[in-house]
């Protein structure tokens, strides 16, 4: 796909945002405020999927939903051009009981846009309407907002149902905001850019008693302690200093009762 670079003006070379972005910036801050405000967790983004979906149609995208449950693909072809382009958001938001005072703030307990897929969702929609209005390419484009990035696999169901067999792509591109980032900056790299993560579940069995009595006991507490500390060796003596790796504890759970060895 051939991207024509937009004309230059000296206003535009004081200001890097393209004009069409800009005159529909409060209206996309709008929409991300909303989707805030109306988080869905992993494949349940049917209110978001349904936004999505309607503002695309009304923006002349040909619009695909069900991929992944909750998935939706906007297409627009413009020109003869043969080549495909794919861009692709997040929309799921986390179980996360949200307490930041924002007056757009999550109105629905225990759920949370904490990892910015609104933002996500928001920009891609953004872009979408600036190449539907712009139309400055040659080719194909597909609009992908994905479900279920949090953990649940939702990419790899929409790939499982058909993703890439209904629409091919040369390349395809994402994002993830990055807080500690200055406004402005972005951070490229082709290939693997974000960490994947793994979970693993330790059980520690020991033999309780009272806590006045610890030698009549084999104190799994202890044992646990001890085992947070030693999981800070994996990285630092299994994995090559070149590469990068990290082990958090995220959570440890023990007894019920503050004298009672578990």
């Amino acid at each position: 796909m051939n991207i024509e670079p937009p004309v230059s003006t000296m206003a535009e070379a004081a200001d890097p945002v393209l004009p069409g972005i800009r005159a529909t910036q409060a209206e996309m801050v709008a929409l991300r405020h909303h989707l805030h405000a109306h988080p869905e967790l992993a494949f349940e983004e049917f209110a978001t999927s349904d936004l999505v979906a309607e503002r695309l149609a009304s923006w002349g995208y040909e619009v695909h939903r069900g991929l992944g449950g909750t998935g939706v693909v906007g297409t627009l072809r413009c020109g003869t051009g043969t080549r495909r382009l794919g861009l692709r958001a997040d929309m799921d938001a986390l179980p996360i009981h949200e307490q930041t005072g924002l007056p757009y703030a999550s109105r629905h307990a225990g759920r949370m846009h904490a990892c910015g897929h609104d933002g996500h969702t928001a920009i891609l929609l953004a872009a979408a309407r600036e190449l539907a209005q712009a139309r400055g390419f040659d080719g194909t484009l597909h609009l992908i907002f994905q479900p279920a990035e949090e953990g649940l696999g939702g990419g790899r169901k929409m790939v499982e149902d058909g993703l890439f067999d209904l629409f091919p792509c040369d390349a395809i591109f994402a994002l993830h905001n990055m807080p500690g980032f200055a406004e402005g900056q972005f951070g490229f790299r082709e290939g693997s850019f974000m960490a994947s993560s793994d979970t693993v579940i330790i059980t520690v069995r020991g033999k309780g008693g009272h806590g006045s009595a610890p030698h009549l006991s084999a104190d799994p507490v202890v044992a646990a302690a001890h085992l947070v500390l030693a999981l800070q060796t994996v990285v630092s003596r299994n994995v090559d200093p070149r590469d990068m790796a990290v082990v958090s504890v995220g959570a440890i759970h023990g007894g019920d009762a503050p004298n009672v060895i578990p």
